[in-house]
This record gives structure tokens, sequence and C-alpha cells, in this order.
């Protein structure tokens, strides 16, 4: 089981190290200010309906930290604070073993919502944007969803069998 966790953090890492250096240079310069990718709470997400909402709390709250160190700065904890906080709040509602694509991508939808809700607020309570939630929730966060919806297209497969799989080690670990 160990192997699998690990396997798990190493991707969510690479997710995360990607994230900061290929895509900058893949997504065209005119979608740079609109979409604000975040790969690794795609995974998080799969792991609070695949395998448990409190695996995704402790990973929500370790990658959000390191997202504020290493992108955001100006308050330490807010993605930290989101990406846990969204992660257990789809488990408490999403936790289905065999989930099928369409909920799956409800779930990325609803919880790239959740996120970025949580964030403007925290942002809103210290006075760090500007802009109405209407303005933000049209020009950042419907873009952000689409591109988050389209990633978990593409990881939908191969990260719902290692968590399968993850889960699989866990029961037999549990059992014996």
């Amino acid at each position: 089981m160990r192997m699998r966790r690990s396997v798990l953090i190493l991707l969510l890492f690479l997710l995360f190290i990607i994230q900061g250096t290929l895509l900058p240079w893949l997504l065209p310069n005119a979608w740079e200010m609109r979409i604000i990718p975040n790969l690794v709470f795609i995974v998080i997400l799969f792991v609070t309906v695949y395998h448990h909402r409190h695996t995704a709390l402790i990973l929500g709250l370790a990658f959000g930290m390191l997202h504020d160190v290493v992108f955001y700065g100006r308050i330490l904890g807010a993605h930290s604070f989101a990406m846990g906080l969204s992660a257990y709040l789809i488990g408490l509602v999403f936790q289905l073993p065999r989930a099928p694509l369409p909920l799956m991508m409800s779930v990325v939808l609803l919880g790239s919502l959740l996120e970025n809700s949580i964030l403007f607020g925290i942002y809103s309570v210290f006075n760090l944007n500007r802009e109405p939630y209407n303005w933000a929730l049209l020009n950042h966060m419907l873009p952000t969803m689409l591109f988050h919806f389209a990633i978990g297209l593409l990881l939908y497969i191969p990260v719902r069998r290692q968590l399968e799989l993850l889960k699989k080690e866990t029961q037999k670990e549990e059992s014996a």
C-alpha cells in the first residue's frame, strides 16, 4: 500500500511541476490571465471520490500550502484552506467507488467552482480583489472550470485505475 501512496504523491508533485513550468508555455497568451490551471486539485478530486475524503483533505492542505508558497504568497494558507475544504465537502456529497464519467466530470466542475468561490471569498475578506463575483465568475471561474473539465477527461481512466488499485490494496491490508 505504501508503494501506491508514494506513486500518488509523486504523481501530484509531477503535476505540480508541470503546472508551474510547462503549462505557462503551452497556454496561449490570451488565456493566461483567464485560466488558472490546477492539475493537482483535479487529481485530489478524483481521490476524494474514488478513495477517501480524509486523504483528499490532507493532500489538499499539503499541496495547497505548496501552491501558496511557490505561486501565490499573498496570503499563506488561502489555497491550502480552499483546496482542503472543497475536497472534503465534495467527498461528503460524492463518495462512490464506481462513479461513472459524467458524474466525475460534474464533480470536477463543481469542485473547481467551489474552490474558486472560496478563494474569491477569502480575497474579498482581505480586500485583495476589486471585481464583483459575477465578473470573476464569467472571466476567470468559468474558463478555469472548462479547462479543468478537459484535463479531467484526459486523466479520468489512468487516475481512476490507480485509485482503484490503491483501494483494493487498502482493503486487502485491512482484512489481513
